[in-house]
């Protein structure tokens, strides 16, 4: 079968956007021979009708194009409804609106901490002197866990998503093994000094039952090492991209300065324009036509978010930063269905807050060279040298942390 896009390219910050535009006009439901060959839906209702059927396309196959689940079942996101359940149901009591709040003063500790070199030098790599280390840090408080071993968690996670970018199956085996030793050493500590299931994630999974029978311990150990890859990947290349784009918009800049309540409108519109995610897939369980294009049975089909969330049937303009879109709510960075991202309230109050203290403490931010693009299964930067200056802190925070 001829390719209709080649995922191998080498990007620039706005080229796969312009392709992906491209495919949803000429081709929706795209093919590439890449890596034993894959489907691509790039518009925002057919993945929208996939994300909502299960039972036909099955998440229990092939996660994430390309393949990288090599070491095992990682609940939830390697199980569909009804098996992942019992792992989701015990994950959302920690993304409440209360223990979300409760977790935001400690995230702006750590925006603080890392921000404030960044201002003393003046300039530095956002991703490397920012986004790298931040989701460590957050992890360390949101799993009660010493900040070294947040910081080990942080190491192994960027080598595991450079063997991802590289296609590099027998690195990627070797990081993911040691994302279990760590998520091993998790439950141990846990089972050695044990917390309050309803304070702390990993002393829940472990007390957690289904059917009256403690969940199998194998797996609870999947949930821990699916949680740390997940959460630690999407926040450098999402940030990075939202500071490019910012640092080409002083204007913009200094409007959420002068009104820091618009924030919270600005991070929903960032995360519909600079979704992270294009790779995430599920797998056909038969044929099935999709557009009029025949998706044989076992065959992967990867839902691009970051194309769909572009898509002008449903965002009109789609590759332009608009405040307030009246329907944002409709954007899928978190995904969608029985799989939408559990996370998902604890990051939009992170990046919230991000944007509250790089704003209020600095005057100008802008690019310093060249940035450095991510590959598949993410979109967004790796490296964004910048010049910052900083300035009077925000005088009014919005209200919660």
């Amino acid at each position: 079968m001829q390719d209709d896009f080649n995922p191998l390219v080498e990007e620039t910050f706005e080229s796969a956007h312009r392709e992906y535009r491209r495919l949803r006009r000429e081709c929706p439901v795209a093919y590439s021979s890449a890596w034993n060959g894959f489907w691509m839906l790039t518009r925002h209702a057919d993945i929208e009708r996939v994300l909502r059927d299960p039972s036909t396309f099955t998440t229990t196959v092939q996660n994430v194009v390309p393949r990288v689940a090599f070491t095992g079942r990682r609940p939830p996101l390697h199980l569909d409804p009804p098996e992942h359940t019992p792992y989701r149901r015990v994950l959302n009591r920690f993304f409440t609106k209360s223990k979300v709040e409760a977790l935001a003063p400690r995230i702006r500790e750590v925006a603080i901490e890392l921000l404030e070199p960044l201002l003393a030098a003046g300039e530095g790599d956002f991703c490397r002197d920012f986004t790298h280390p931040l989701p460590g840090l957050v992890f360390a408080h949101f799993f009660h866990l010493p900040r070294a071993t947040a910081m080990r968690i942080r190491e192994v996670t960027e080598g595991y998503d450079l063997a991802l970018q590289q296609a590099n199956d027998e690195l990627v085996k070797q990081a993911s093994l040691r994302l279990y030793e760590i998520a091993s050493e998790m439950i141990q500590e846990r089972k050695a000094r044990p917390m309050s299931p309803a304070e702390d994630p990993t002393s829940a999974l472990l007390a957690a039952t289904d059917h009256g029978e403690k969940l199998p311990e194998d797996m609870v150990l999947g949930t821990l090492r699916q949680f740390i890859v997940v959460g630690m990947i999407a926040p450098i290349v999402f940030l990075g991209s939202c500071v490019v784009h910012l640092s080409e918009h002083p204007e913009l800049q200094q409007k959420l300065r002068d009104q820091p309540t618009l924030i919270p409108a600005a991070v929903h519109e960032y995360l519909r324009l600079f979704t992270p995610y294009r790779g995430f897939a599920r797998t056909a369980r038969r044929d099935v036509q999709i557009q009029g294009r025949l998706i044989g049975v076992d065959e992967p089909i990867a839902l691009n978010y970051a194309s769909a969330n572009r898509d002008e049937a449903v965002f009109p303009d789609g590759d332009r930063f608009i405040l307030r879109r009246p329907n944002i709510g409709r954007h899928l960075a978190f995904g969608g269905g029985p799989h939408r991202c559990a996370g998902a309230p604890l990051a939009v109050v992170m990046f919230r807050i991000i944007f509250e203290e790089l704003l209020g403490r600095t005057s100008s931010i802008e690019l310093a060279g060249p940035i450095r693009m991510s590959g598949w299964p993410e979109i967004g930067t790796l490296s964004v040298p910048v010049h910052i200056k900083a300035g009077r802190q925000m005088r009014q925070r919005p209200e919660g942390g």
